[in-house]
C-alpha cells in the first residue's frame, strides 16, 4: 500500500486527491478528495498569458493543499497541469509558485498524456462489468480542452483538441466583458461550428464510432448527470456510473442554451463556478453523441486525477 497524492490542475479547476493505493488488488482507497473553481484559464485564449488574479486564485488553492497533503501524510505526490498552462506565455511564473508552495514542479503534461490518465482513472474499475462493452470511449470534457481515448484493457487511441466549456464560452459567448444571456441563434451556431471541427480533427486519430460504451468524465458531464436526475445537492454516489440518454442530454443542453444566468444558479447541484460555462460544457457532450451516435453516456467521477494517483503506486 502507498499513500499518494494527486492533484489536477485544469482551465476551469484545481483538484486533489489524497488515497491509499493497492495496485495488488486494484483498489484506490480515498481519503480527501476536492475541487475548487479557480479559473487558471481566464482569458488564455484571448492574451495568451495567465492573468495575475487567476494565478493567485491557484496559489491560494496550493496552499490549502500543502496543509491537507500534509496531515495526511502522503509518501509520494504528484502535480499536473493541463491546458491552460500548456498555451501561456508565462507558465514559467505559474511552474515557480507551485514549487515554493508544494515542493514539486508541476509536469505540464501533452494532451496524449492527459488522454491516457483519464482512461486510466475511469475504466480501471469496469473490468469486468458485462453491461458495459468494450472498447470504451473515454471523453474528458475539461475547461480548455477535450480529450478522447478509445480502448479496451489499454489505450489503443487517442487524441486532444483545443475545445473545453471555459474555451468555448470566452471564444464565443461572451460579449462586451459578459456572458451573453442567453446566446443568439448566431453565437451559438458558431459554437457548435467550432465543436464539429474540433470533432473532425480527433476523428482523423480515434475511431470515435467505433466504440461501444461511451465515458463521460469531468464536471460538465457530472453536471449533466446532477441536472438530469433532478438532484437536490450535488452527490457524487449518485452521479458516479449513472447513465444519461441523447435524448435527455438534447433537453439539458438546449435548456441551458436558452436559460439566464439566474436560472442556472438556481439549480440546486449546479456549482457556482459553472453555472456560465455548463452551457458550453454540456453543447460539446451532444456533439459528441449525436457524432459517435451513442444512446446514453455512463458517467463516471473517476477521471485523469484518479489517473495520476495511480501512477505513484
Amino acid at each position: 500500500m502507498t499513500r499518494v497524492a494527486a492533484v489536477d490542475c485544469g482551465t476551469n479547476s484545481i483538484r486533489l486527491l489524497v488515497a491509499d493505493a493497492h495496485p495488488e488488488t486494484g483498489e484506490l482507497v480515498e481519503l480527501d478528495r476536492r475541487m475548487t473553481i479557480v479559473r487558471l484559464g481566464q482569458g488564455v485564449d484571448r492574451t495568451g498569458r495567465l492573468a495575475p488574479e487567476a494565478l493567485e486564485r491557484t496559489f491560494a488553492a496550493c496552499r490549502e493543499y500543502a496543509g491537507i497533503i500534509k496531515e495526511h501524510g502522503a509518501e509520494r505526490l504528484r502535480f499536473v497541469a493541463t491546458s491552460a498552462s500548456r498555451d501561456a506565455e508565462n507558465r514559467d511564473e505559474f511552474v515557480r509558485g507551485v514549487l515554493e508552495i508544494l515542493g514539486v514542479e508541476p509536469e505540464v503534461i501533452s494532451g496524449d498524456q492527459e488522454a491516457e490518465f483519464s482512461f486510466t482513472g475511469a475504466t480501471k474499475e469496469l473490468t469486468g462489468r458485462e453491461d458495459l462493452r468494450r472498447p470504451y470511449l473515454v471523453v474528458d470534457i475539461g475547461g480548455g480542452s477535450t480529450e478522447f481515448v478509445v480502448g479496451g484493457d489499454r489505450v489503443s487511441a487517442a487524441r486532444s483538441v483545443d475545445v473545453g466549456c471555459v474555451r468555448m464560452t470566452e471564444r464565443h459567448l461572451v460579449r462586451d466583458g459578459a456572458v451573453t444571456d442567453p446566446p443568439a441563434a448566431e453565437q451559438i451556431a458558431a459554437m457548435r461550428a467550432d465543436i464539429e471541427a474540433a470533432l473532425d480533427l480527433a476523428e482523423r486519430t480515434v475511431p470515435l464510432r467505433e466504440a461501444h460504451t461511451l465515458v463521460g468524465l469531468a464536471g460538465s458531464v457530472t453536471t449533466v448527470s446532477a441536472i438530469a436526475q433532478e438532484l437536490p445537492e450535488y452527490d457524487s454516489a449518485a452521479i458516479h456510473h449513472s447513465r444519461i440518454s441523447h435524448d435527455r442530454v438534447r433537453e439539458i443542453s438546449e435548456w441551458l442554451l436558452q436559460s439566464t444566468h439566474a436560472e442556472r444558479a438556481a439549480v440546486p447541484s449546479m456549482h457556482p463556478g459553472r453555472v456560465d460555462v455548463i452551457a458550453a460544457g454540456a453543447l460539446i457532450l451532444l456533439a459528441i453523441m449525436e457524432r459517435t451516435g451513442a444512446e446514453e453516456v455512463v458517467v463516471s467521477e473517476h477521471d485523469i486525477l484518479d489517473g495520476i494517483a495511480w501512477s505513484l503506486a
